[in-house]
């Protein structure tokens, strides 16, 4: 991480003077007996060195405002203009570390003089404003044993007898910070919503037992991101935590009835706010669903909108081996090494009912109104391999992915998507092996020039034949194309521009329903992907 955050195209060296430059006015400013002077954040610096496809990440937001200033120039430097946080877990029941919340000596769910009938925990990186504390004498911000706590109702009145509390903790304003510096950058925040109690037995679906309750707390939480954060261009919308499955689902879904009544919930707090949601997809033969079910489950999905722009970030199911990345001519061939661990040592065909591409494609032929296609493409492998950096503590053992890899994704993803963004930040981008290997993020920097191709497709120009193809920092270079059975050709070649998405045409008509293109760019990169012909 710190690679990248200090050494991207030369800001390394940079860095280094700023540092030694800053401590030695730190040092000379102090006065003997004075007042303690606080060393400052390095700089910003605003350069983007290294644009690379994807755009956004999912960040964690951090209590220390120079760790978070760091993390967001080093996402800026490569291209990233999205951070997405994870909402906390709205838990039912008092969680262990709220022993030191405590009000004139007494615990903090006590409140003489009121029955409480429910506590819910929330665990967070932020810290609220005033327009949280709305009952004088109930809700209170306290401060205890070096952590901040505040003591919240959910009652209708503050004159009920009974009442249900939630007890926050928090760290620090992680979430402040990022507004922060994500506002100097120009780069667009979607803090998580308070994600919904999850059923005994059954965490894969909310408990409405406690929906009222989530609902009550996440208006509060909302209001005061309104008052707070209103008038930042940063503040982009929300996202939707609480996962699930893009395919058909039924009528009555627990999850689609949450997702209804807390978006019903944002819509009136943050009219005109952008939701962002991103429901994962399973090929798996047996335990996954096919490509035909994706456009009903985006239509379920689009009906919670409660009327606000909604992105949908579909979750490519590489990361998790759910899904593979391959040719269109690779149907029969083995699965990838780093799959075999989910569905054995078999082929694509035999183990999957599609690839990527293919749910992608299904769920662009049907997008509701009001709704951007995204992907959401899975920054990590199923498993680690020795000797590998990735994420071992919470959750699934995964692995850290290549820079090649990724593009792979990238090339999958097609030119449908408005937006691509990629799960985590932390810990699959920044990990390192030891000290001296560099990051997947300093591979990116590194090699952010290679071209990716995304789509061909065949068109006139001009009265004549061709494949236009489209991509990444694909200008200035050739086109060669291999369609099945015959050798490479390679074909002069027209350019649209040097526009992110790029375009380039080609006046050559392949025999076969498909070809493999292989694009070198005018620094001398190539890559190669092979594309049905439509």
């Amino acid at each position: 991480m710190r690679r990248l955050e200090a050494g991207v195209e030369g800001a390394w060296v940079h860095r280094i003077l700023w540092l030694v430059v800053a401590v030695a006015l730190v040092v000379g400013a102090v006065v003997p007996d004075g007042p303690e002077v606080m060393e400052e954040c390095p700089a910003r610096d605003p350069r983007v060195v290294a644009p690379y496809a994807v755009t956004g990440y999912w960040v964690i937001p951090r209590a220390d405002s120079c760790v978070t200033r760091r993390m967001v120039e080093a996402v800026h430097a490569i291209g990233g203009d999205t951070l997405i946080t994870f909402g906390p877990r709205f838990d039912v029941g008092e969680e262990p570390g709220f022993e030191g919340c405590r009000v004139d000596g007494h615990p903090c769910a006590r409140v003489p003089g009121k029955q409480i009938r429910q506590v819910y925990s929330y665990v967070t990186s932020e810290e609220f404003g005033p327009g949280l504390l709305r009952c004088q004498g109930i809700d209170r911000r306290i401060e205890s044993e070096g952590r901040v706590f505040y003591r919240v109702s959910l009652a209708d009145s503050c004159d009920d007898r009974v009442h249900d509390l939630v007890l926050v903790s928090t760290d620090g304003d992680g979430l402040g910070n990022l507004m922060t510096e994500a506002a100097a950058y120009g780069m667009a925040v979607y803090p998580g919503l308070p994600a919904a109690a999850q059923q005994e037995g059954k965490p894969w679906e909310p408990d409405h037992a406690h929906t009222a309750a989530l609902n009550a707390f996440t208006a509060r939480v909302l209001a005061d991101y309104r008052a707070r954060f209103g008038a930042s261009k940063a503040f982009g919308g929300v996202y939707q935590s609480f996962e699930l499955a893009l395919r058909d689902r039924s009528d009555q879904d627990p999850i689609i009835e949450l997702y209804a009544a807390q978006h019903a919930v944002v819509a009136a707090a943050l009219p005109g706010k952008k939701i962002v949601v991103s429901p994962y997809i399973d090929a798996r033969r047996g335990r996954g669903f096919p490509p035909g079910q994706v456009a009903d489950g985006l239509a379920d999905i689009a009906a919670t909108r409660a009327g606000l722009p909604m992105a949908v970030a579909v979750q490519d199911g590489r990361g998790t081996g759910k899904v593979p990345v391959y040719g269109v001519h690779e149907a029969e061939s083995r699965v990838a090494p780093r799959l075999t661990p989910v569905v054995g040592d078999v082929t694509n065909a035999q183990a999957y009912y599609g690839a990527t591409r293919d749910y992608v494609e299904a769920a662009a032929r049907r997008v509701p109104g009001g709704v951007e296609l995204w992907v959401n493409v899975e920054g990590f492998e199923p498993t680690p391999v020795a000797g590998e950096c990735g994420r071992v503590e919470p959750g699934p053992l995964r692995g850290r992915t290549s820079k090649s890899r990724l593009d792979q994704q990238v090339m999958a993803a097609g030119t449908a998507p408005v937006k691509i963004i990629s799960y985590g930040w932390e810990p699959f981008f920044t990990c390192q092996a030891r000290y001296d290997t560099p990051s997947l993020a300093d591979d990116i920097a590194g090699g952010w020039r290679q071209p990716i191709i995304v789509g061909a497709s065949r068109k006139e120009l001009n009265g004549r034949a061709g494949i236009m193809v489209q991509g990444y920092n694909l200008h200035g270079g050739t086109l060669r194309f291999a369609p099945q059975g015959v050798g490479e050709v390679s074909v002069a070649v027209e350019w649209n521009g040097r526009d992110r998405l790029e375009s380039a045409w080609a006046p050559y008509v392949p025999s076969g329903p498909w070809t493999a293109v292989t694009a070198t760019n005018e620094a001398g990169h190539s890559s190669t992907s092979a594309y049905v012909l439509r």
